[in-house]
């Protein structure tokens, strides 16, 4: 199903996004940690999506959406490709409004995140992300289907929902100089960017990419869209080819910096979330700290908000990172 045409949104709907999102959406906690502040000379303030329901941010940009949806919208169903942040979140917020959902999602996508996927309801179809294009896939079965398709940044809604997160963050801790974030397909930057307008002009949001995906650092900095080939990173989450045309425009018109890390950066982090702050953190919910630590931006003296954005990792796949 074809949905509605809706405009770009703006940071009123942020806040609008925020209202609809309390009881149904956790406020997560944000955390301090003197040691963090040692290490980067900095004032850090850690916004724990990891801790949100579903495991990651992304619960908030899915149910914002779905709870928007017509009648008719809601019969037919909610159809979604992911790597598995999103797939949860969708699967969730359609359990909790009522409506059948279908997820497409990577053959290779962590174990834990397709049984959470099923778990929370969801039919799921898997697909080889290196030879099959998931966004052909995900529409055929759409029209097929008669579902709306939502995807996991390029939507006004989704992009006001992650926004709230920041939003959340700029009303607690006041007058924060850098707001660090993940990037992949750019829905938390883009969300991010708009709240920063409506509660903290004088903020500069800094998107953070792995060193083989940083298709959004490469677009930022040429003035358009820049697609690259799935990129290979323990990151699972930012393994976007690149940014759509409505997450670019915000980007491109508000984003002050993308910057990258490595993969050994990642590990690095999320020991440290394991060791010093006693919380689980994946790979993609480690880059904005990997970033603050290692990109390249002086926060020295600073003070900075950090989006641990997920902590959906298998197990078996964690105990392996932190190992290494």
């Amino acid at each position: 199903m074809t949905p509605p045409a809706l405009p770009p949104p703006v940071p009123e709907d942020v806040i609008q996004a925020a209202l609809r999102l309390q009881g149904p959406a956790h406020r997560t906690p944000v955390l301090r940690s003197g040691t963090a502040d040692r290490l980067l000379h900095a004032h850090l303030f850690f916004k724990c999506e990891n801790l949100q329901r579903a495991g990651s941010f992304k619960f908030r940009g899915a149910f914002n959406t779905l709870s928007q949806f017509t009648p008719e919208q809601r019969r037919h169903g909610v159809l979604a490709f992911s790597a598995g942040n999103h797939a949860q979140a969708i699967a969730l917020a359609a359990r909790l409004l009522d409506m059948p959902v279908l997820i497409v999602m990577p053959e290779d996508a962590p174990a834990s995140k397709m049984a959470a996927t099923r778990e929370y309801g969801a039919q799921v179809v898997t697909y080889n992300r290196y030879t099959e294009d998931r966004e052909a896939i995900s529409q055929r079965i759409a029209q097929e289907r008669g579902m709306t398709l939502v995807g996991p940044s390029e939507h006004p809604h989704v992009i006001a929902g992650q926004g709230t997160a920041a939003l959340e963050l700029f009303e607690e801790v006041p007058r924060l100089d850098y707001l660090f974030v993940g990037v992949g397909g750019g829905g938390l930057m883009a969300g991010s960017l708009l709240a920063a307008q409506a509660r903290a002009p004088q903020c500069q949001v800094v998107g953070v990419e792995p060193e083989a995906a940083n298709d959004a650092q490469q677009s930022l900095r040429s003035g358009h869209i820049v697609r690259i080939a799935t990129p290979r990173t323990i990151a699972d989450g930012a393994q976007a080819q690149s940014l759509g045309p409505l997450v670019f425009d915000i980007v491109r018109r508000q984003g002050h910096d993308i910057t990258t890390t490595s993969d050994l950066h990642l590990m690095q982090a999320m020991r440290f979330f394991a060791e010093r702050m006693k919380i689980v953190v994946e790979p993609t919910g480690a880059l904005a700290f990997a970033g603050a630590q290692h990109g390249g931006v002086d926060i020295r003296g600073k003070r900075v908000g950090i989006v641990i954005s997920g902590g959906n990792v298998d197990l078996a796949r964690y105990a392996r990172f932190l190992a290494d």
